[in-house]
């Protein structure tokens, strides 16, 4: 992967966080593609950028990166701390738990984001998929 397409998928990816962790609801809605594939513990499938918009403002998560994992040219893979408003925790920090995201990234657009309990398995998952699309 060269160093523009690197750049490329760290900026859609970088601006995807920032959408979702300021709730800002239209930028998040921008921020993705038409349709956005999600995967998450409450299910897969693809949505649409009003219904990823609505999922920001209702879990009111919040995701920071701690590590970029470049697959391909247009997956990477995103270790971050993610809390949530709600969870029972004594401060802030105590409430982060470590996640791992798989993003696809599209016409400068996140076109999927798939959230997995940990890094091995993210990783495992996009090397699948750049396989799968290897070979198609």
């Amino acid at each position: 992967m060269s160093r523009d397409e690197s750049t490329r998928l760290e900026a859609a990816i970088g601006e995807w966080h920032a959408a979702v962790n300021d709730g800002d609801l239209s930028r998040s809605a921008s921020a993705v593609g038409d349709p956005i594939v999600v995967l998450g513990p409450k299910g897969a499938g693809p949505i649409t950028p009003a219904q990823f918009s609505e999922w920001v403002e209702r879990s009111g998560i919040r995701l920071v990166p701690r590590s970029w994992h470049p697959i391909s040219d247009s997956l990477m893979v995103v270790e971050e701390d993610a809390s949530w408003p709600n969870s029972p925790a004594a401060s802030p920090t105590d409430r982060a738990q470590r996640v791992a995201t798989v993003f696809r990234v599209g016409g400068g657009k996140v076109t999927a984001a798939l959230r997995l309990p940990d890094l091995r398995a993210a990783l495992d998952l996009a090397y699948v998929c750049s396989e799968m699309a290897a070979t198609e």
